[in-house]
């Protein structure tokens, strides 16, 4: 089996230990991790998310501890990220439907897509999802995005989500049958307690979105439908579930019992875990 992963990662700010948490686990464990972001430029971590005396403001408490801010400030210094694939140029896109010539090259994009996703689900054992306010732009309905999870998932391979990472699953979904991957499933993600009502921000842009545009908690449950369950695990320091091939995780304080239960799935064949 490969022991590779790959990670996707926001361009406008990814929420630092939730990618350094399961990378050192991952790694640890004899994994390579490799990067791939949407458009090519370089990802880079929110700087609340490395500031000890930032307060997160649904909870009231600093929310990131001198140990993991160290671990983001010195991954950030290895310019690990300066080495990144671009999801643009590897994966093609859908064409909308007044395109001139539009069967053609609908047929083309599944051919094409196939190949993307054969060529990456060859090349690594897993997916991992990062997190932060970054993918909010340009990973949770991105289509490039989607189909790549979407290969992911029709190899039975393992696709790892944290925090708002985990909201594109809701929206992968093979084109004809409309139907998301997560029906039946347990997950986890944001509940709407740890939700802002103010200032989700991101990076290269002056925007303060105010709440999110989305309540995680609500198009999680309405996706994985009556047979699944959402578990928002209120209350509990964290929150991470496995229900093969999914692993997700609420939030930053999971990051690195995330990376333990992913290499868990990967080394030990865990598919079941936290419900």
């Amino acid at each position: 089996m490969s022991k590779k992963i790959l990670a996707i990662l926001s361009e406008y700010g990814y929420w630092g230990i939730e990618l350094v948490g399961p990378l050192a686990k991952l790694e640890e464990a004899g994994y390579t991790v490799e990067f791939m972001t949407p458009t090519g430029k370089k990802a880079e971590a929110l700087p609340p998310s490395y500031d000890t005396t930032y307060v997160d403001p649904p909870l009231g408490v600093c929310v990131t501890t001198a140990g993991d801010a160290e671990l983001v400030k010195a991954f950030e210094a290895t310019n690990r990220l300066e080495e990144r694939r671009n999801m643009a140029a590897e994966v093609p896109e859908r064409p909308y439907f007044s395109k001139p010539n539009f069967l053609r090259e609908f047929e083309h994009y599944f051919t094409d897509v196939k190949k993307a996703q054969d060529a990456l689900t060859a090349e690594y054992a897993g997916l991992l999802l990062v997190g932060g306010s970054g993918p909010i732009i340009d990973m949770v309905n991105n289509q490039r995005v989607h189909d790549i999870i979407l290969g992911f998932y029709q190899k039975n391979l393992p696709i790892a989500a944290i925090c708002y990472g985990v909201a594109p699953l809701v929206f992968a979904r093979d084109f004809n049958l409309r139907k998301p991957i997560i029906a039946g499933k347990h997950v986890t993600g944001h509940c709407i307690e740890y939700d802002y009502h103010d200032g989700t921000g991101f990076l290269h842009t002056d925007l303060n979105m105010g709440p999110p545009p989305y309540v995680l908690e609500y198009i999680l449950a309405d996706a994985v439908g009556p047979t699944g369950q959402y578990h928002g695990n209120f209350g509990k320091e964290t929150s991470v579930i496995v229900d093969y091939p999914f692993i997700t995780a609420r939030s930053l304080q999971c990051a690195h019992e995330f990376g333990e239960q992913f290499v868990n799935v990967l080394d030990h064949g865990l598919t079941r875990y936290g419900w």
